[in-house]
């Protein structure tokens, strides 16, 4: 329902549907101690360096090993030759004497040089088992006796047949014993997984402060004592009061959650580390908790200092509840480490915990109560004036023309929150700059809002001409109603160019904020809702998708104020809604089928009802309709004015959209041809422009 007040009635969809990053080491400090480390100081160098050396030691190992594998099975270097051509080379005294040497698979001979600018070289004759003891027997005949021979090493076949499996098995120790290494205090392999993931932030690293927070100045107060809590401590503790251990910040998506976080940061001049709720889960079961308590660990050690949960809701939501699987289980213990860190027998003065989320209704009652998080702090969707200064601190960054009306802004955009606001100076300087102006105009911001709510206009688009017809009176109907009904919030413009999903709209502008909703204006906004269906019906002799959207809305709001407003005096004072835990798969009941049959009859009476009474006004202004839907034709977008003037039977003189485009045509063709200016018979004057809308 908080939509309600920034609604656009849509009509005739598309498609049918309705219209530098510093890493902590192990004390938490984000340096490393000299002789220190993961192991602890005074233990004769950096144990950093171990796993180095020992993986330098196994690739030396390696290569030796390798070596001697070549060495063995290469038999020598030098040429191969035959018994006989061995035998011819002795003969001819080519082969030194003394050099001859028979080994384990080979006879070696040096040859003498056979020229100038030559050296020896070895000769070669392979053996093996069978032919060994006749070569030796021939090559020391042939020589005398002249022949040495090297003794077989015992070990050589044990290497050559248990040397693969000593080597995978030193494999398989070096990596079990570097991760032993890892999961008692080091980082890498599976040791890692234990470690938290946070980031240490400084006030320099996050560059906002709290002059950068705007439209939540009682957040910002509340979160300003917690700075004076950490600068200042013997001041609250004087007289027996006690820092607290925890904030929780709670509200819609997009209020300034983070960025009040980031403001802490950029403001304490204490250590902040940051985390997602979401870095704690993992695969394995029990790493969540395990990096609770390795993040508490080195909190404590750096206290007092600020520990930022965000999103907390991923590992916060209450245990038991709903149909969950075994990856339920692994929340539970990180959820329960949470709780012993945040206040059991470990607990520690000095640690303030700013968690953030933006459902607390599914937080476990255990872990929000005081004691943990002591205060919980709403941070609301900005005011007119919040958002006012909101669009103050995002306007700094962009160069504003001497049109640019912030207040009327800040009153047009009721229920932004500040990200949506960032997001419409973002898109009003990308427009600006995408049309090489100089600076932000009003139209621009007017246009950025209507992009960032409902979507791009898709101003190329062409639609026959009896769907252009049906959007008319679509969205005339709308027009014609919010005008008529002094409850309904005042029309703001209505147009038919196709925006995001919806094929026209019409824009209402709330004359204020809304805390909470009228029956009177419920009901108003129901007879707008059926304008369109009830004026495209009459002008066209049938229905089309087009009103899906708004037939969604008027049984919302229906059953809203039968369900949770006990707007029914059939049904009474009673709430009929479930809890809205998001939790059951079941849809949550506590009333009888009779119930449930009388809670649709209401619902079709409050609805046939707004249909009926809209139907009325619509037949009475008829005339009105028809001359908004012409001129809706004609010129494509209205203002509210210009709406005002049709119903009070009086012509607009503005140029269609015909004209328009005549008049582009011919400055187009001036300019090509110099000395010609706007051609005098289409009746615009030179150098018009386009409107905006």
């Amino acid at each position: 329902m908080k939509d309600l007040d920034r609604s656009a009635f849509a009509s005739e969809p598309s498609g049918g549907e309705g219209g530098g990053r510093s890493r902590p080491n192990g004390d938490g400090k984000g340096e490393q101690k000299p002789g220190g480390g993961p192991g602890g100081p005074g233990k004769g160098g950096s144990p950093g360096a171990q796993p180095s050396r020992g993986l330098f030691g196994l690739l030396t190992v390696l290569l030796l090993v390798l070596v001697a594998f070549a060495l063995i099975s290469s038999g020598g270097q030098g040429q191969r030759v035959t018994l006989a051509e061995f035998e011819a080379l002795y003969r001819n005294g080519d082969i030194r004497d003394g050099s001859i040497e028979i080994r384990e698979n080979a006879i070696v001979g040096v040859q003498r040089a056979q020229g100038e600018g030559e050296r020896d070289r070895l000769v070669t004759v392979a053996i093996n088992a069978a032919t060994r003891t006749e070569f030796a027997t021939r090559v020391t005949e042939l020589t005398g006796g002249k022949v040495s021979s090297r003794p077989t090493s015992p070990w050589l076949p044990v290497l050559l047949t248990f040397g693969p499996f000593l080597l995978i098995i030193l494999l398989i120790w070096f990596f079990i014993s570097r991760s032993l290494r890892s999961a008692g205090g080091g980082a890498g392999m599976l040791g890692s997984f234990g470690k938290s993931r946070h980031r240490t932030l400084s006030k320099e690293m996050t560059g906002v402060t709290f002059k950068d927070v705007a439209g939540i100045e009682e957040a910002k107060d509340e979160v300003s004592e917690i700075i004076e809590f950490l600068k200042n401590p013997k001041k609250f503790t004087r007289i027996g009061g006690r820092i607290p251990r925890g904030v929780l910040l709670t509200g819609d998506p997009g209020c300034g959650k983070t960025l009040l976080a980031k403001a802490i940061a950029g403001e304490a001049d204490v250590p902040f580390f940051s985390i997602s709720g979401s870095d704690f889960v993992e695969m394995f079961v029990g790493v969540g908790a395990s990096r609770v308590r390795d993040l508490f660990k080195q909190a404590k050690e750096s206290s007092p200092c600020i520990i930022f949960l965000d999103e907390i809701d991923a590992v916060g939501r209450r245990r038991g509840g709903g149909f969950t699987t075994g990856g339920h289980d692994e929340r539970e213990q990180t959820l329960n480490a949470i709780l012993v860190e945040m206040d059991g027998f470990g607990s520690a003065d000095g640690v303030i915990v700013i968690a953030a989320t933006n459902r607390p209704d599914v937080l476990d009652p255990a872990l929000i109560r005081p004691g943990r998080f002591d205060r919980q702090i709403a941070v609301p969707l900005p005011d007119v004036k919040g958002r006012l200064e909101i669009l103050k601190v995002h306007a700094k960054k962009v160069r504003l023309g001497p049109n640019v009306d912030m207040e009327r802004t800040a009153r047009g955009t009721p229920m932004f929150s500040g990200a949506d606001l960032a997001a419409i100076i973002n898109e009003a300087a990308i427009s600006a700059t995408l049309a090489n102006k100089e600076f932000i105009e009003q139209e621009d911001l007017e246009e950025a809002r209507d992009k960032v709510k409902f979507g791009r206009a898709k101003r190329s688009r062409v639609r026959e001409k009896d769907e252009n017809k049906l959007v008319a009176y679509h969205e005339a109907g709308h027009a014609v109603l919010q005008v008529l009904l002094p409850d309904a919030d005042p029309l703001h413009k209505v147009t038919i160019i196709p925006r995001g999903a919806a094929g026209g709209a019409t824009f209402s502008l709330p004359e204020k904020d809304r805390m909470g909703y009228g029956l009177k204006w419920l009901r108003s906004t129901m007879r707008v809702l059926c304008g369109g269906r009830i004026a495209e019906e009459k002008a066209m002799g049938d229905v089309s998708s087009g009103a899906s959207q708004d037939i969604a809305q008027v049984t919302q709001i229906a059953r809203t104020m039968i369900l949770e407003w006990g707007m029914s005096e059939k049904l009474g004072f009673v709430r009929y809604a479930g809890a809205d835990t998001k939790e059951m798969y079941v849809r949550d009941r506590d009333y009888s089928d009779e119930t449930a049959r009388l809670i649709d009859a209401e619902v079709r009476t409050l609805v046939d009802g707004a249909y009926a009474e809209a139907q009325t006004m619509l037949e009475a202004h008829w005339t009105q309709v028809e001359a908004v839907a012409e001129a809706l034709l004609r010129y494509e977008t209205l203002s509210a004015a210009e709406v005002e003037r049709l119903m009070a039977g009086q012509q607009l003189d503005k140029p269609t959209v015909a004209d328009l485009l005549r008049s582009e045509a011919s400055k187009v063709q001036g300019e090509s041809r110099p000395g010609r200016g706007a051609d005098p018979d289409h009746g615009t004057p030179p150098g018009a422009v386009p409107s905006p809308a």
